[in-house]
């Protein structure tokens, strides 16, 4: 026959009485906290910056092109005023060996 356990009597709960002892606060208040703010907006914000980032770089580069452009739209067109006389006195002498046949 198994006999079964007694439950130990449960202790009385006391409540605790409120001592007149204060915590001291600290001399330095803290910064007053910001408000929050939530982790969408943090996230936008950071994007945002980023976009502004890559914007600016965007247009600098643009830029430059078209600088490089107008460079090259220069550079094209001084030679061809200059080229104009040198390939009309090759053609000339190309027609003298052929009369000599």
């Amino acid at each position: 026959m198994a006999t079964a356990k007694k439950a130990a009597p449960k202790a009385a709960v006391i409540p605790k009485a409120k001592t007149s002892v204060k915590v001291s606060k600290p001399a330095v208040k803290a910064a007053p906290k910001k408000a929050p703010v939530s982790k969408a907006a943090k996230a936008i914000a950071k994007i945002s910056a980023s976009i502004a980032k890559l914007t600016e770089r965007k247009d600098k580069i643009n830029a430059e092109i078209n600088a490089l452009r107008d460079q090259r739209t220069a550079l094209k067109a001084a030679p061809a005023a200059v080229a104009a006389p040198k390939t009309a006195a090759p053609a000339k002498k190309a027609a003298k060996p052929a009369v000599k046949k």
